[in-house]
């Protein structure tokens, strides 16, 4: 294996990279190696100390490195390194984290199906309430209502439940989602209160529905948060209250945790403990595992549950590698990790302060919006505030700004005009101190550039 950066980015010039300008990779400089990590921080090739304020991909809930996960996963793989869950098969792992997870999650959730992405956790969330339905005789009820600015992944039907932007240029399963319109005030609301703006959302969600047919729509699925749509924060009472709009049509209503549960937001689960509301299906991943091995989870209701496994049918779905030992292993080691260290408790202090210094970026001319909630921000970037005119494409103020953060020794993530933050959640006040006076400088050169 190269170790030599020069050698490195040669064998790099075979791998396709994730959401990248593979063109643009070609430049000199434009690709980072990261080649070592420990707690908050991450390395390059060069041994340049860089926090990682994108915690990976929202995903490394506990910090990088930890002892205690890695020898789970070792004594695991010395133990039992792969079974399937396929068929009349499971192993301990895979059941106990089962156990655990339904333990955590709020209400009626009690069944679980592991995958190993976010996109799979929200196709097999769709796969199952298609089966649902025509095992209740209703197959034409397949139809997945969703909004501008969602992002729920990148396999074929979780890029048509994604915002249309990101499919810009490739096809997807469009033909059986609708997009409701963006939740987010500060650039859709012009001219209404917020409660107004919520009673308009809502009139969407209605109207579509009454437009579509409810015998035609199977789910509505949401983000508490918006992720990589740019970290938008739907009016308060907005989940509650598309909650009971969907029970009323019989609509189930998927939460796409993938990001926001396991401490992002101070506790394990979002849903009923933030936004006041118990979902039909919890979506999660990232955290689950804090990245440390890829898994995913589709939380499912004691009735849906019910309905696809009766008599008188199979259960068609799974992948290769769900409930992969290992991967469960991951998972019930993070969860006890952040149950001794109190980590979302200490979420919900931290993360409140590390909310409080970002939005204290708001005195600098070009920040239009600081938005977000706990451990996931964004920082929206425009040309005159009062306006909220944004920046042309083509200046790439989010990625200037993210460059000059990672020269001044901090991760970040420029989605267009807009900065994401997702740290890893063990970051303290003093740390929290000079992100915040990283960001500072940072926007100021670049602003004083534009």
């Amino acid at each position: 294996m190269a170790k030599d950066t020069h050698d490195i980015l040669l064998q790099d010039d075979h791998l396709i990279q994730s959401f990248a300008d593979l063109n643009g990779l070609k430049a000199q400089g434009a690709r980072t190696v990261i080649s070592k990590a420990k707690g908050a921080y991450v390395y390059d090739n060069a041994g340049t100390e860089l926090i990682d304020g994108i915690g990976g991909l929202w995903c490394v809930n506990i910090g990088h490195g930890h002892p205690e996960m890695i020898a789970a996963i070792t004594e695991q793989l010395q133990t039992l390194d792969y079974y399937s869950t396929f068929y009349n098969f499971t192993h301990p792992t895979a059941a106990a984290l089962a156990a655990k997870v339904v333990e955590l999650a709020p209400g009626h959730l009690n069944a679980v199906h592991f995958g190993n992405s976010g996109s799979v956790a929200n196709d097999s969330a769709i796969r199952m309430l298609h089966h649902y339905n025509i095992r209740k005789g209703r197959p034409e009820k397949k139809m997945v209502l969703s909004r501008q600015g969602a992002y729920h992944g990148s396999t074929h039907l979780a890029m048509a439940m994604t915002t249309p932007l990101y499919s810009e240029g490739w096809h997807c399963a469009r033909e059986l989602v609708h997009h409701l319109h963006s939740p987010h005030f500060w650039r859709e609301g012009a001219g209404a209160s917020e409660a107004e703006f919520l009673d308009a959302l809502m009139e969407d969600l209605s109207g579509s529905i009454e437009r579509i047919g409810a015998e035609n729509i199977c789910a509505f699925i949401a983000e508490p948060i918006q992720g990589a749509g740019g970290v938008v924060t739907a009016p308060a009472g907005y989940h509650k209250r598309a909650w009971e709009i969907c029970q009323a049509n019989d609509i189930k209503y998927i939460a796409d945790e993938v990001v926001t549960a396991f401490g992002r937001l101070g506790h394990f689960f979002a849903s009923e403990d933030v936004f006041g509301m118990v979902p039909d299906i919890i979506t999660t991943a990232k955290g689950l595992t804090s990245g440390y091995q890829p898994l995913s989870a589709t939380i499912v209701s004691d009735e849906i549950h019910d309905v696809v496994s009766g008599p008188d049918g199979m259960f068609l779905h799974g992948m290769t590698y769900s409930g992969h030992p290992a991967a469960t292993a991951a998972g019930l080691a993070n969860i006890a990790i952040m149950e001794r260290e109190e980590i979302p408790q200490r979420v919900r202090t931290t993360g409140g302060y590390f909310e409080e210094k970002l939005r204290g970026l708001s005195d600098i001319e070009i920040v239009g919006e600081v938005r977000g909630s706990h451990f996931m921000m964004g920082i929206e970037f425009t040309r005159d505030r009062a306006s909220k005119e944004s920046f042309d494409a083509d200046l790439q103020v989010g990625l200037r700004v993210a460059q000059a953060c990672q020269r001044r020794g901090l991760i970040a993530r420029p989605l267009g005009n807009v900065l994401i933050l997702s740290p890893t959640l063990i970051m303290d006040h003093a740390m929290i101190d000079r992100v915040e006076a990283i960001l500072r400088e940072a926007i100021l050169e670049v602003a004083a550039g534009l």
